[in-house]
């Protein structure tokens, strides 16, 4: 593989944004740009000086320097580039929604498999500090034993009909909605913190009149199968200020998100957790303002996802050459936790059509 592990990241909005300039920094070789419009793909590639830009897929793949696929493409394109690239020997990162359904990522799961090949799932916020203190904080029983917790995000990012959004976000058939968008985070961290989900209630409604097939807000209930009760709910489309909380609440204690860090409260009154030193971060780093040009760009405006992504990227590439790492870290996610993650989306899909509960379909 000679110094650098070579990459072809395919998709030139959050490809751009965050993938190529992440790898860069975890000392990959960023050497395709994958697009669809030849210009487009043309001025971001000479602009972050990726060497190669191309709308034809098999270009890169059969490049021998490329050694690792970045998949930041809509969901409904995941499975047959996924395959794609593994049926050429490549490694694969994917993006989230990971797939349209669990069955799909199934498919995505097993052809990695059966190749040998590498594969992980975008989960950069992991590698978030406060997010990763808080697993840490369960994890050591700070709290004793987890027993309710909520998960809130309230944004106006679509608040205005006129919100410009990809495609697929307005479409049901293509993964989209706010759910596909947002909650695979929100699923990856309980799944990660507090432990697989048994069964959920949910409701689908949308603020906005956009006209979509696919809603712009979620309210979940949640059971997991060690017993703890939760919520998760989140809207795009509030027109009021930010509202976010993080916060779980166990038979010792309570633990919640303060920004970048974590306070806890408990009999002996309230404090706030150290932060390791092996979880301080790079300070935020934005990308160019100019391209900044969407609802959805704006997203990824403020650039704090940029150092959890390079963490993740150098995780992916210790990964791939063996080099083992410390214990302490959270795990890579993989293929099989895109699996997981579809099949709680496809649980609170089925929930809201139902009205009913749904139990969650594990591997």
């Amino acid at each position: 593989m000679g110094d650098q592990l070579g990459v072809a990241v395919v998709g030139t909005g959050f490809g751009i944004l965050t993938h190529v300039r992440g790898f860069a920094a975890a000392g990959f070789d960023v050497s395709y740009l994958v697009g669809r419009d030849p210009r487009r793909t043309a001025e971001r590639a000479q602009r972050f000086g990726i060497r190669h830009a191309t709308t034809t897929f098999a270009e890169a793949l059969a490049d021998p320097d490329v050694h690792v696929v970045a998949i930041a493409t809509p969901p409904h394109t995941h499975a047959p580039l996924a395959l794609e690239a593994i049926g050429a020997g490549k490694h694969v990162l994917c993006e989230k929604p990971f797939a349209r359904d669990a069955a799909e990522a199934r498919v995505m799961l097993d052809a990695a498999e059966s190749a040998g090949v590498v594969h992980a799932l975008g989960t950069e916020f992991r590698w978030a500090t406060g997010q990763e203190l808080l697993r840490r904080a369960v994890r050591d029983g700070v709290i004793g034993e987890p027993r309710l917790a909520t998960f809130l995000l309230h944004m106006p990012l679509l608040a205005h009909p006129g919100s410009e959004v990809p495609d697929w976000w307005s479409d049901e058939a293509q993964g989209g909605g706010w759910l596909g968008a947002h909650a695979p985070h929100v699923v990856d961290q309980i799944r990660t913190t507090l432990g697989e989900f048994a069964g959920v209630s949910a409701a689908l409604p949308s603020l906005a009149p956009h006209g979509w097939s696919a809603e712009d807000s979620y309210c979940v209930h949640f059971r997991l199968r060690s017993g703890v009760e939760g919520i998760m709910q989140s809207t795009a489309a509030d027109f009021g200020p930010v509202l976010v909380a993080t916060r779980i609440a166990g038979t010792r204690g309570t633990a919640w998100l303060e920004g970048d860090g974590v306070a806890v409260a408990d009999a002996s009154g309230t404090r706030q957790l150290d932060v390791p030193a092996d979880l301080a971060l790079a300070p935020p780093d934005p990308p160019p303002a100019d391209l900044m040009t969407t609802a959805y760009d704006l997203m990824h405006s403020t650039g704090i996802d940029l150092a959890p992504f390079t963490r993740m990227a150098e995780a992916l590439r210790d990964r791939i050459t063996g080099v083992e790492r410390d214990g302490a870290e959270p795990p890579l996610a993989t293929f099989a936790d895109g699996v997981e993650n579809m099949a709680v989306l496809d649980a609170i899909r089925r929930a809201a059509r139902t009205g009913g509960w749904e139990v969650v379909e594990h591997e």
